[in-house]
C-alpha cells in the first residue's frame, strides 16, 4: 500500500536522467532529484512516462533545476535485519515538466 498526493515542487537533478524501452514501446525516464528544505534535504526517484520521458532526456541534464508536478507516493518497503518494520521510499511520478531558471544578483548595494 502506498499513499499518494498530487504535488508541485523545484527540484535539482541529481544525475543523469536515464530513459528504457519497457513492453509496448513505453519510453520511462528515472533519475534521483534533490527536494531542497531547509532543515533536511529529501532525495526522491523521479518517475517520466511517454513522450515527456523523451523529452526530459533531451533537454534536461545533471544540476539542472525543474519544477515538477504529479504524485508523490510513499511505498512502504520492509526491512527484514531492521528494528524497524518498514522503510518509507519516496517516489514521484511526473506528469508535468518545466524549466526553473533564476539569477542571483551579487551587487554590494544596500536597499
Amino acid at each position: 500500500m502506498s499513499d499518494t498526493n498530487y504535488i508541485t515542487a523545484i527540484v535539482k537533478i541529481l544525475e543523469l536522467p536515464k530513459t528504457k524501452i519497457i513492453k509496448d514501446k513505453i519510453s520511462v525516464t528515472k533519475f534521483r532529484a534533490q527536494l531542497p528544505q531547509i532543515r533536511k534535504t529529501q532525495v526522491i526517484e523521479i518517475f517520466i512516462w511517454g513522450n515527456l520521458a523523451n523529452d526530459m532526456a533531451k533537454y534536461y541534464s545533471k544540476n539542472d533545476y525543474i519544477l515538477v508536478e504529479g504524485y508523490l507516493s510513499l511505498r512502504k518497503l520492509s526491512q527484514p535485519n531492521s528494528n524497524r518494520k518498514f522503510l518509507k521510499h519516496p517516489r514521484f511520478t511526473v506528469l508535468k515538466v518545466y524549466p526553473f531558471l533564476f539569477s542571483v544578483n551579487h551587487s554590494n548595494s544596500r536597499l
